[in-house]
């Protein structure tokens, strides 16, 4: 993964608005891993920072928000949700190619799926429910008080979100999928009555989380891009993925030991949720298999920006049939 940045353009640009003044050294460092939005550690004389940008080339329409991930969370500082700090948003294509902004690097550990390798069993299960409590703190904020009144649409959610994916999906789609198809059949028949809303995080799961260095306790929620007012339970379904899918499926449980890894099962998870939020609206096969469908219809994105040329990620033409396991799985949660 090369780096496109023009790193004297950078530094000018961190000088005057970051650091105050000049800036004796920058370097730029691409993370690998994204299959989504380009993510570049940057240092800038003692500033540790996180650059993150917009991929090259020809995208979907709203795909790709960093302005909105960069509004959120500024709009969550000062709530109980761990965030970066985020310090200044660009349209100045002339430094990396696309729009971009910078946020603090928090120091952590950051895994690669839910299996949370390297850690105790007692550790991993803290974790979990530290996860857990966290998604219940997002789901509590105060959305119109933080300054997010306009930030989506509330209400008729899952409605929305069929729509935007269902046409998401034949926007992007580089080859037939007939297990998504027949999630886009049965979904919207099966939306259950109950109708929050909440700021959605759109993408909550193991790898968007750093965790504190030493302790079992989440540091900082990261990659908010599919972030909007939506309904609270399509989050937990997303979070609950890993319970359905193996782990060759983007890092499942399904086929682990989960006890033995003191992995709490999903209704622990579920519980822990609900008595964090305050509510005790169950979770439902729909929203476990929207998420599903949603997590395919976003690796089916990936595979086309593959054949594009314009994937952020490098294994990305290699990660296609991962759209065709979660519409699979969706497609067993819904019993379909």
């Amino acid at each position: 993964m090369t780096s496109p940045v023009d790193i004297d353009r950078l530094a000018a640009f961190i000088a005057e608005h970051v650091t105050g003044g000049r800036v004796e050294s920058v370097t730029v460092e691409p993370v690998a891993g994204g299959q989504s939005n380009p993510t570049y550690f940057v240092e800038a004389g003692a500033r540790r920072l996180v650059l993150r940008a917009q991929p090259q080339g020809e995208l979907l329409p709203s795909a790709h928000a960093v302005d909105r991930e960069f509004r959120v969370m500024g709009a969550l500082a000062e709530s109980e949700v761990p965030v970066p700090t985020v310090l200044c948003y660009s349209e100045d294509r002339s430094i990396t190619g696309t729009s971009f902004y910078l946020m603090e690097r928090i120091d952590g550990r950051v895994f690669r799926n839910a299996e949370l390798e390297g850690v105790t069993p007692a550790e991993r299960r803290l974790m979990y429910l530290s996860a857990a409590e966290t998604l219940a703190k997002l789901h509590r904020v105060d959305w119109k008080a933080v300054g997010l009144g306009d930030y989506g649409r509330p209400g008729d959610y899952f409605t929305r979100q069929l729509n935007r994916w269902s046409r998401q999906w034949q926007a992007s789609k580089a080859r037939e999928i007939p297990a998504i198809d027949r999630l886009i059949a049965w979904l919207p028949d099966h939306i259950p009555p109950s109708d929050r809303t909440t700021i959605a995080h759109g993408d909550f799961r193991m790898g968007n989380l750093i965790f504190h260095p030493t302790e079992p306790k989440v540091a900082a929620v990261l990659d908010w891009e599919l972030s909007t007012l939506g309904h609270p339970l399509a989050d937990l379904g997303f979070f609950c993925i890993p319970y359905h899918t193996l782990a060759k499926e983007y890092g499942g449980v399904m086929d682990l030991d989960a006890e033995a890894l003191g992995i709490p099962a999903e209704r622990e998870i579920v519980d822990r949720y609900r008595r964090a939020v305050g509510d005790d609206e169950p979770m439902k096969p729909f929203h476990v298999a929207f998420a599903l469908f949603r997590f395919a219809v976003i690796f089916a994105g990936i595979e086309a920006r593959a054949a594009h040329g314009n994937a952020a990620g490098a294994n990305a033409a290699s990660i296609g049939w991962l759209a065709d396991a979660m519409a699979t799985r969706g497609c067993e949660v819904a019993r379909i």
